[in-house]
């Protein structure tokens, strides 16, 4: 990367252009520095006084018209990322990879970054944006520096395929992963249950799984799913939103005494959590302003806040659960959901603001992982619904695409094959990538489900299985029971062979074989 040929901001809602060349860019107190370290660019701002909303380098660069752009996206995927013709207006979160029919190229940033960093793309011009608000205003950094991003790129080489270049991408954006120390597998009541569970429904789904894991040193997890705790009084039928959720419901009781168990039944228990959720009775200096009044959230910049937040995660760790999965805070803290974020262009909606408006939205983001990290110690941590490039290095495993189904077989297509072809990517190296659950129910043609379990548990990725126990028969035993010996094992990760001209590939390269998926 090159130093950028200019550069723009946004200031109090007004739009800035800065002078200066080469690593040294001010308009008034904005000062944006381009360090050079090593082959990367790591890009300081200063804004003492003003408030900041973004600012954004612009290179001029001859691009092949006829390229293919691969995108990610801010948080899971939806279905929608696929090798495709990009227009200008596309908005490519974090990083993208380019094909122009020879050679791969990526551009990006590095994970953990203090910003929304986003790329444009153009026929002769290249943009990255770095959204600094807090909130929905600008940030108001007063005296300090603000370490926006560390631009990286890579040019693969002509014996390169486009996925050996996007995995060696990924280590180049990402220092470390914080991997399970033995890879991560098991079953999940929610795509059958679908929070009308109990302790009892539970432990009979343990029980009907754990003789498929017989003989298997490494045990799989039961993850208990929403619908365990006190729903809110406003909303009862709510099984995914509480107003404590450190207090089971009747159906559950004594969640030591279930883990315990699940222990017994020959499974490791893991628990499913909403950590912003604030209490109906909570005064309203502790919540977000202009959300929905029956779901109020906890402002996470408030101390008192975040400390309650870690506790939640010290009592799923005192009651014996070895597994935490924790869901909605991206949709809770910035209002939207990243397939909203990408068509809507912003990541929230204007004028809003946090109780502490000195510090991005990407570092406050930042702050709620790692105090979620601190408090879950050695517990494994599944992050869903969070920002890929943020979770990065600080959980275990990341849910990295959109919800499949016990329903649908469509969906779990759109949203959980090629979720796995294009983010597969990632696994190993940001984290481990859990492509989602196989929901095992009576309304999916098993012809289907045989096929996506034997993907995943063959991907090398994490295989959770919710399994609707009168759709279970000797057929469904049998290749669960394959399933779970590969999983437990630390295979390669998959490689989806046909993924530049299909966006949901059917050939793969499984542990050094060539298998093919119907998929139809």
């Amino acid at each position: 990367m090159n130093f950028p040929d200019g550069v723009i901001a946004v200031l109090a809602d007004q739009r800035v252009t800065l002078m200066g060349k080469g690593g040294s860019w001010k308009y008034n107190d904005l000062a944006v520095a381009l360090i050079v370290q090593g082959e990367n660019i790591v890009i300081e701002i200063e804004c003492p006084q003003s408030s900041l909303t973004s600012v954004t380098l612009r290179w001029r660069q001859e691009r092949g018209g006829d390229s293919l752009i691969l995108n990610d996206h801010w948080e899971r995927t939806c279905g929608d990322v696929c090798w495709h013709i990009s227009s200008e207006s596309e908005q490519l979160p974090w990083y993208f990879m380019e094909f122009n029919g020879r050679r791969t190229s990526g551009v990006g940033v590095k994970t953990g970054t203090n910003s929304f960093c986003y790329w444009h793309v153009g026929r002769d011009w290249l943009s990255l944006t770095m959204d600094t608000r807090s909130g929905g205003v600008g940030v108001q950094l007063g005296g300090r520096k603000l370490r926006a991003a560390e631009v990286i790129a890579v040019t693969g080489g002509l014996d390169e395929s486009p996925f050996q270049t996007a995995r060696r991408f990924m280590r180049m954006m990402c220092d470390h992963a914080r991997m399970p120390v033995k890879p991560v597998y098991g079953i999940n009541d929610w795509y059958f249950a679908y929070g009308n569970t109990s302790a009892g429904l539970i432990l009979e789904h343990t029980r009907l799984m754990a003789p498929m894991a017989e003989g298997l040193r490494n045990r799989p997890f039961s993850v208990i799913d929403a619908g365990w705790f006190e729903t809110s009084p406003r909303l009862p039928e709510d099984t995914s939103w509480g107003s404590r959720l450190d207090v089971p419901n009747a159906k559950f009781g004594d969640m030591s005494r279930v883990a315990e168990r699940i222990r017994e039944a020959g499974m490791r228990p893991g628990i499913w959590t909403r950590p912003l959720c604030a209490s109906h009775d909570d005064p309203a200096s502790f919540t977000l302003k202009g959300r929905d009044p029956q779901r109020p959230v906890l402002d996470s910049t408030i101390p008192e806040n975040l400390e309650r937040i870690s506790n939640l995660f010290k009592v799923y760790n005192r009651w014996g659960y070895e597994l935490v999965k924790f869901d909605f805070t991206t949709f809770d803290l910035l209002g939207k959901w990243g397939s909203e974020m990408i068509r809507e262009g912003t990541v929230t909606s204007p004028g809003w603001r946090l109780n502490d408006n000195s510090r991005t939205n990407a570092e406050i983001v930042l702050d709620l992982y790692r105090a979620i990290r601190e408090a879950a110690g050695d517990t494994y941590i599944i992050a869903c619904d969070t920002f890929a490039h943020l979770s990065a290095g600080i959980f275990e495993l990341n849910r990295i695409g959109d919800d499949t189904s016990g329903i649908d077989w469509a969906q779990t297509r759109k949203m959980g094959v090629n979720t796995l072809a294009f983010r597969g990517i990632h696994h190993g190296i940001f984290y481990a990538a859990d492509p989602d659950c196989v929901g095992v129910t009576d309304k999916v043609p098993w012809e289907k489900n045989s096929q996506w379990m034997r993907l995943v548990a063959r991907s090398g990725t994490p295989l959770f299985i919710s399994a609707q126990p009168n759709a279970i028969g000797p057929d469904q035993k049998a290749v669960i029971k394959e399933c779970f010996a590969l999983a437990s094992q630390g295979l390669p990760v998959g490689e989806p062979l046909d993924w530049m001209e299909n966006a949901v590939p059917r050939r793969w390269r499984l542990g050094g074989e060539e298998v093919a998926f119907d998929w139809e």
